[in-house]
């Protein structure tokens, strides 16, 4: 008895698994196209990104190597590192670097330590919290050149401010025609700096800790008042373990936008009397030594500086997307 043996048809179990590789490519193609389909609207995005941010920072990076004082045309040419070694060996550099830091540690840690205090008191429900909410997030919104100045001339003023009219008013209820009348930006310049900036920047971080608080998970609470913990546990073992990524983003992008303030420095003391920061200096190396290659130099050290905390921003970002993911 003969046993006839037929031979499989290719591209099946007992051949090559799965599809043909010219089918296989087809696929990939075609993801491909999909891919490009989905990119290609943005593309003009990206191009008009690039070429407004990126192409200047390589002009300046190019023009940080050359020696160009607009006060001295003919001495014009290629200067190495001799700029970036005159910035990191300029006192004022140096100084306007220690104002950069006690200014920027000063905002943040105050704005974030008010910012927890109203994030705590808008997670609880009362009447009006949404006015409330909009009038404390209002400070935000201002332009901060309107900002400054609003501080320096409504506030600050020595003749007309409303520190000093307060002053007045309760001097005069206790019966004193002698009241105090502080020079508040000449008496504590780099104080009233940080207040105009705290009070700008406090809302940015009761948002950020406000979203936080909204995402706890209610059981873990109800369980652990259940259980007898008062609200200071609830708030140390529960709240602020919950908050600590937030509290790190916040610090992280409020530390990025206070690092390049100008506008409140430049309108409420012109950089005088110890307040020029890092973009004030900068500022003035351009503007008034005219200096390019100089001020080119510091902007892009500038730039490094900000990029290194942004990355730690970023990283925050994306942990706190992974954990959001993984709920």
């Amino acid at each position: 008895m003969s046993t006839q043996i037929t031979e499989p048809p290719r591209g099946t179990a007992a051949g090559t698994a799965g599809p043909a590789p010219a089918a296989r490519g087809r696929a990939r193609r075609a993801e491909r196209a999909k891919d490009w389909a989905r990119r290609a609207p943005l593309l003009p995005a990206l191009v008009f990104l690039v070429i407004v941010t990126q192409l200047p920072f390589v002009a300046t990076v190019v023009i940080s190597f050359t020696r160009w004082n607009a006060l001295a045309p003919d001495n014009r040419g290629f200067a190495a590192f001799d700029n970036y070694r005159a910035v990191f060996t300029d006192p004022a550099m140096r100084s306007s670097v220690g104002t950069t830091v006690l200014l920027t540690v000063t905002v943040v840690l105050v704005s974030l330590v008010l910012g927890l205090g109203l994030a705590l008191l808008l997670d609880r429900s009362f009447r009006g919290r949404g006015l409330v909410r909009t009038l404390l997030i209002t400070p935000f919104l201002v332009v901060p050149v309107a900002s400054a100045l609003l501080w320096k001339h409504a506030l600050y003023n020595a003749s007309y401010g409303l520190l000093n009219g307060v002053l007045t008013w309760i001097w005069r209820l206790f019966g004193s025609d002698s009241p105090p009348q502080p020079d508040w930006m000449t008496d504590s310049p780099l104080a009233a700096v940080e207040v105009s900036l705290i009070w700008q920047w406090t809302p940015f971080m009761m948002l950020i800790l406000l979203a936080g608080l909204q995402s706890r998970a209610g059981d873990a609470i109800e369980a652990a008042r259940m259980d007898g913990a008062s609200a200071f546990d609830v708030f140390r073992y529960l709240t602020l373990p919950h908050l600590r990524r937030y509290l790190e983003l916040a610090a992280l992008l409020g530390t990025v936008y206070v690092v390049q303030n100008f506008d409140a420095v430049f309108t409420i003391t012109s950089g005088g009397l110890g307040t020029a920061n890092l973009p004030y200096t900068i500022y003035q190396t351009f503007y008034q030594a005219h200096d390019y290659g100089r001020a080119s130099a510091q902007g892009v050290v500038v730039v490094l500086c900000s990029l290194v905390v942004a990355t730690f921003a970023l990283r925050t970002v994306s942990s706190l997307l992974r954990e959001e993911v993984t709920r």
